[in-house]
């Protein structure tokens, strides 16, 4: 029995997966410099997050780290999803116990991305506020243990 995902899976994973993150970090970068980022000076029409921005008083660097954030947790939202695709593929193949447990840990990643978005907090009518960098670097640790499981999945 063959264990490892074969060439054309690989092939047509990357193809999905490298246009799909850059579209989706375009898109989340736009939204989130949208409803964080404030000009200075007032202008005639602004966005109605851009105007809530103001009335805190969120400043310019707070407001970066939350559009850092929103795009981070967006790709973090989206390797999660290649990844459980990716493991679904593996267990078809092998029907290993361990790919279950794999399986159920990316779907885990995904919930812990999609609930730390602050777009989906925005959805939900609350606002990120207070935390600074410190929102941010729990989606930078989980960016970096999906990206090395990805690539350790499409590898072998």
């Amino acid at each position: 029995m063959k264990r490892d995902m074969n060439q054309n899976s690989r092939i047509w994973l990357l193809l999905l997966l490298i246009p799909t993150l850059v579209v989706v970090t375009i898109l989340a970068a736009l939204w989130a410099v949208s409803a964080f980022w404030h000009p200075a000076p007032l202008e005639p029409w602004e966005p109605w997050d851009s105007q809530w921005a103001r009335q805190q008083n969120i400043p310019g660097d707070i407001a970066f780290f939350y559009i850092a954030e929103t795009v981070i947790s967006t790709i973090n939202v989206t390797l999660s999803i290649f990844l459980f695709a990716t493991y679904i593929i593996v267990y078809e193949k092998t029907g290993s116990e361990f790919t279950i447990g794999l399986i159920i840990f990316s779907a885990v990643f995904f919930l812990n991305a999609l609930v730390s978005n602050p777009f989906v907090i925005w959805i939900f009518g609350y606002r990120p506020v207070g935390l600074g960098p410190f929102a941010l670097l729990p989606d930078i640790f989980t960016l970096a243990a999906l990206a090395i499981l990805l690539y350790l999945s499409i590898k072998y």
